[in-house]
């Protein structure tokens, strides 16, 4: 348990490290953060559905998989399966950030600031 929370709180750190690197969009990290906690979210804050849905779909499948291989197989395959799926996260939200920050991707408060508005 304390290895994992390392590597996250380490590709939390590494992905900071990169949006302060990049100055020209600083709000880029909004997605790859919300594609790492759920993959799939930060494609759809880029409005790219398709890719959206197969994130969400592929992760969803990894934790199928996870249960239904957890119930035939050791207790030991659970760490290959909780890799795959940290693997998938990562790669999700490394896509989603990637993609935010080459579109310049902004969030904010629209002028009047009763709605809630995103732009890129």
């Amino acid at each position: 348990m304390k290895r994992a929370l390392v590597v996250v709180g380490v590709m939390i750190g590494l992905l900071l490290v990169t949006v302060g690197a990049s100055a020209q969009s600083a709000e880029a990290w909004i997605p790859g953060l919300a594609s790492f906690v759920l993959p799939g979210l930060g494609q759809l804050l880029n409005d790219q559905l398709d890719k959206a849905i197969l994130h969400f779909g592929v992760d969803v499948a990894i934790i199928a998989a996870g249960w239904y291989v957890g119930t035939l197989l050791p207790w030991q395959s659970i760490y290959a399966l909780s890799a795959l799926h940290l693997g998938w996260a990562i790669y999700s939200g490394y896509d989603a950030y990637t993609v935010a920050r080459d579109t310049g991707f902004r969030i904010g408060l629209i002028p009047n600031g009763v709605r809630f508005a995103y732009s890129f």
